[in-house]
């Protein structure tokens, strides 16, 4: 039995999304995967990434981080995206990189891949439900799986108990949820799919 590759593509500004990701990547570690953190590549200008400290002393702590890639995304059999939510949408950084995938998606080269998703708000009404729905509904296009946690652990609601993804609300002290737990149950889950998908096809080949 073939392990599963899983990337973990992330944007994140002052690096509640990063950890989302590094937790995610514990569980999928965890159940066995082959795992890659990948960021996306930052737009926003320099001057207004300098007028806040926090996201200006985050790029500084992940400019050795890798980039993720088209070629990433061939790679992966499972995908965990982690974004903070931009007026009830993804963020713009992510939304660019995954609008340059047509030629992946033109040659079915992201059919059948097993996705999942993470967010984050400064509020518990930010917009997050709707932030996912809206990056699932590009992964329909994909001819993704789509592999949401639902209710299939305890852990969910710890974090707030969104069944799209695990999300997260922040303030100036951080997390303020037990978002940890339901990152790793999420990402085993991810991988969980996957692995059925992955040799399940190569079984039937």
């Amino acid at each position: 039995m073939a392990n599963v590759n899983l990337a973990i593509i992330y944007y994140s500004a002052t690096g509640t999304n990063y950890q989302l990701s590094k937790w995610a990547a514990e569980g999928a570690q965890q159940a066995g995967a082959d795992v890659k953190i990948l960021k996306v590549k930052e737009l926003a200008p320099p001057e207004a990434i300098a007028q806040n400290p926090a996201w200006q002393a985050h790029v500084e702590a992940v400019k050795e981080e890798p980039e993720v890639s088209l070629a990433d995304l061939e790679w992966a059999d499972g995908i965990i995206f982690s974004v903070p939510t931009r007026y009830g949408v993804m963020a713009a950084q992510l939304k660019e990189f995954l609008d340059s995938t047509g030629g992946l998606w033109f040659n079915g080269k992201l059919a059948n891949k097993v996705v999942s998703a993470m967010t984050s708000a400064q509020n518990p009404h930010g917009g997050q439900e709707a932030t996912l729905l809206s990056l699932y509904t590009m992964m329909f296009h994909w001819g993704a799986i789509i592999a949401a946690p639902g209710y299939t652990d305890q852990v969910i609601f710890g974090a707030g108990g969104n069944p799209y993804g695990t999300s997260v609300t922040v303030n100036r002290e951080g997390i303020q949820n037990d978002a940890r737990e339901a990152a790793i149950h999420q990402a085993k889950r991810t991988v969980m799919v996957a692995n059925w998908v992955k040799n399940g096809l190569a079984g039937g080949q």
